[in-house]
């Protein structure tokens, strides 16, 4: 099979920081490649050297002669003032179509896929998400034999990801020969692709590169680190045996070999670099701090309605926030999220956004924190040594004073970080100083709109962990499914139209979207089948089934409370005397109970295997 790009040893590095070395890659026709690392590994470097937009220190990149290669950027940069058909024709008439009719079927064949109910609209009136998906058709229009794309799914909403999904799941005259693509998004990359790479100092190749899905990469990649680790410690073992031995008299020593002292320097060498290449596997070190109140209910809001340029974005939403409690709030971009987040952080202030109606009961004290995805509360030209420690040399966590280079090494700066002015570092790194900001405050409920948006996969894990480990509540923005899954005991879902709705999991939130006869709602019913995962060997989990597992408890508990409400509800004398609403709760009492069967069913095999 003749590669349509590849790459041999390829460096890079700014300065006295090096991003990766050694980085030899091969793209084959067919290969759907995710693109995996930490902050700072260089992998949008990287793809901006592929295609030939960046120059590397060393190595060499060979491409097919009269390849097209695609680029999709993080950025999008359009005419704002232009539609977005006018935006897609300034770039098909690039791709040599003579024929105007042949570039407007085009065209609107893109947009059509991509779910675009009006052409005409000027691209500045679009939001995040479908500035995203027009990008994405802007790329497509060229028909690239390599397509290379850094975080398409930034933007996205829940609809948009699984859009894209779909799109790179089926065969379309548009679709590219083979893409490699950069995400953090963990299903999506599950869903995808068939090919893993990391970019990490931790191994000596400079890359870790498995073929399959996103779960046979941590499982090959656990296995090889746990290879790694025994390796240190046979060189370890070898080392102290020869280094005993130099130990011992003249006598010994004389009939020692050279060639054997020249071995116990050389085991030195490579035990030492190997120990260093073990420990490079940084990251962040997240747990809240939270406050020590037993109040069982924290907040309760009644009657909530807000209303922005005569759209309702929600109306009579009552919400009800009690410790360990982890809402996951849903919806299209637009559609009230962020609005409401506001509310409720402005319950405990004099000022914020407030709702139109209803009212909000808040425990005495109670403190609220907030995480903006917009990142406001950062002033761009400050320092990082002041945007973590604004009041000075040292912070105060849990009652223990750290210096602040100390806490900037638990968030994965480095000492020679600390002068540099926020604006210079990356989102990744401005994400974390803003959870950094967080954990110094203790708080009753946090409020987190999008978290996880730039940071890298292994601090995503910890941040599963600190969320289901935090006592108080939490409010939960974001588009990434695994953590929905893992974190949150219910959810909230918006439809657009101006009502909300609690469902158990995303995916009901879903199915409930999907039935609504609206003919502009996005169309998730060709949602791509779930692949059916290698069978684990006894004893022993795979890491999807292993996610599964671990949460299943807390689903079954979420839709048995759900089904105890029901069958509260249509006990009640008003639902008995309306056979409309009786009809409405049977029918979701069956759908809850079918639900909590199969998730019973579910368990034990899993609980089985586990068993062995």
């Amino acid at each position: 099979m003749c590669a349509l790009l590849s790459c041999q040893r390829l460096a890079k590095a700014f300065g006295a920081q090096t991003l990766f070395t050694d980085v030899t890659l091969v793209v084959n026709p067919g290969d759907r490649t995710g693109l995996i690392g930490p902050n700072g590994s260089g992998k949008s470097t990287l793809l901006r050297i592929l295609c030939g937009l960046e120059q590397a220190d060393s190595g060499v990149v060979y491409t097919q002669k009269l390849l097209r290669i695609g680029y999709l950027p993080q950025d999008d940069t359009f005419d704002e003032a232009a539609t977005c058909f006018e935006n897609l024709y300034h770039t098909v008439q690039t791709t040599g179509l003579d024929e105007e009719a042949e570039q407007h079927n085009r065209i609107n064949a893109l947009l059509s896929r991509a779910q675009f109910t009006d052409p005409n609209i000027p691209v500045r009136q679009l939001s995040g998400g479908w500035r995203k998906r027009l990008a994405i058709c802007r790329v497509l229009l060229q028909r690239p034999e390599v397509l290379l794309m850094d975080e398409p799914t930034n933007h996205l909403d829940i609809e948009g990801i699984l859009w894209l999904e779909k799109l790179l799941n089926t065969a379309l005259p548009e679709s590219p020969t083979a893409f490699l693509m950069i995400s953090h998004d963990r299903r999506f990359l599950e869903n995808t692709v068939n090919r893993v790479i990391e970019l990490a100092p931790i191994y000596p190749e400079g890359s870790f590169q498995v073929r399959g899905t996103y779960t046979d990469f941590l499982n090959k990649k656990a296995s090889y680190l746990q290879q790694r680790q025994n390796l240190e410690e046979r060189l370890a073992n070898r080392l102290r045996r020869e280094t005993e031995w130099l130990r011992r008299g003249p006598k010994a020593r004389t009939t020692k070999s050279r060639f054997r002292t020249e071995e116990a320097e050389r085991l030195q060498e490579e035990l030492t670099e190997v120990r260093h290449q073990n420990r490079a596997t940084g990251q962040v070190d997240l747990a809240f701090d939270a406050t020590a109140r037993k109040t069982k209910k924290l907040l309760t809001a009644t009657g909530l309605t807000k209303t922005f340029n005569r759209t309702t974005l929600f109306s009579n939403l009552d919400i009800s926030l009690s410790p360990g409690m982890r809402l996951g709030l849903l919806g299209r971009n637009g559609s009230g999220k962020s609005t409401l987040m506001s509310i409720l952080a402005a319950s405990v202030r004099q000022s914020g956004l407030k709702a139109d109606k209803g009212t909000i009961i808040t425990a005495d004290g109670l403190r609220i924190v907030s995480f903006d995805q917009r990142r406001a509360q950062l002033e761009p030209e400050i320092t990082l040594r002041h945007a973590l420690a604004p009041e000075g040399d040292s912070v105060v966590y849990q009652e223990q004073s750290l210096h602040v280079v100390t806490w900037a090494k638990r968030f994965l700066f480095r000492a020679d970080q600390l002068e540099t002015p926020v604006y210079r570092l990356s989102g990744g790194e401005q994400a974390r100083i803003l959870i950094a900001r967080l954990m110094l405050q203790p708080a009753d409920i946090l409020l987190l709109d999008e978290p996880t948006n730039d940071l890298d996969i292994p601090s995503i894990d910890v941040l599963e962990e600190s969320l289901c480990e935090f006592p108080g509540a939490v409010v939960l923005v974001t588009h990434d499914r695994f953590l929905l899954d893992r974190v949150c005991t219910l959810v909230l879902g918006f439809d657009g139209s101006g009502n909300a709705e609690y469902f158990a999991d995303y995916e009901q939130w879903l199915a409930a979207l999907s039935a609504q006869p609206d003919k502009d709602q996005p169309d998730t019913s060709a949602t791509p089948r779930k692949k059916v995962a290698p069978r684990s060997k006894p004893g022993k989990l795979s890491y999807m089934d292993q996610r599964e597992y671990d949460q299943m408890e807390e689903l079954i508990l979420a839709a048995e409370v759900r089904l105890d409400q029901v069958e509260t509800l249509m006990a009640s004398p008003e639902i008995v005397a309306n056979p409309s609403e009786l009809q409405k709760h049977w029918q979701e009492q069956q759908e809850l109970q079918d639900k909590i069967d199969r998730l019973y069913d579910r368990w034990n095999e899993l609980d089985a295997r586990k068993q062995g």
